[in-house]
């Protein structure tokens, strides 16, 4: 069986941001967002258990999705990926705004976002996808969204091992 496969599935690149009932917020970088319903407007994200992020929407029960814009630096997106929550504050130097729920939505490389209360949630091992309902939404600029093939193949970016789309290469443990 070849996994590789599964890289064919188009995605995006996304920071997924959340925050704790005493006003801690923190976001990661996610390819797994998907829009499940059109009415009423339902999102779903993947988010590892082992991340802070996960923590934070499971306790709020609210996310915010903030959509890269093609050209966003590696340097901004390394911000909120490939480093934890725990050990840095990742909004301290980027433009940002509370949204409606109280969820940070990042502004800065964003061509939109999404704001939703979580209505559901299934456990689907290392991961939880989180279902959430729209309560707010905006798009800030006419630009390309990124991609993920996009990052991969133009920006060369990694797979961190936390990600849903992350695949073991042959012969690595």
């Amino acid at each position: 069986m070849n996994l590789k496969a599964l890289h064919k599935i188009s995605y995006g690149l996304y920071i997924v941001a959340s925050r704790k009932k005493d006003g801690n917020i923190n976001g990661q970088i996610a390819n797994t967002v998907f829009q499940v319903t059109a009415d009423p407007p339902t999102i779903a994200v993947s988010i590892n258990k082992q991340n802070l992020t996960h923590e934070f929407i499971k306790e709020s029960r609210v996310f915010s999705v903030s959509i890269l814009k093609k050209d966003t630096p590696l340097k901004f997106i390394g911000v909120f990926g490939f480093r934890t929550g725990k050990e840095a504050k990742k909004f301290e130097n980027v433009k940002y705004k509370i949204g409606v729920t109280g969820a940070p939505i990042v502004l800065e490389n964003t061509v939109g976002y999404i704001e939703a209360e979580v209505i559901n949630s299934v456990d689907v091992g290392s991961h939880t996808i989180f279902i959430g309902r729209v309560v707010d939404a905006e798009v800030l600029s006419g630009e390309e969204p990124m991609t993920y093939a996009y990052y991969h193949e133009v920006k060369q970016g990694k797979t961190p091992e936390r990600a849903a789309t992350y695949i073991k290469e042959a012969g690595k443990q």
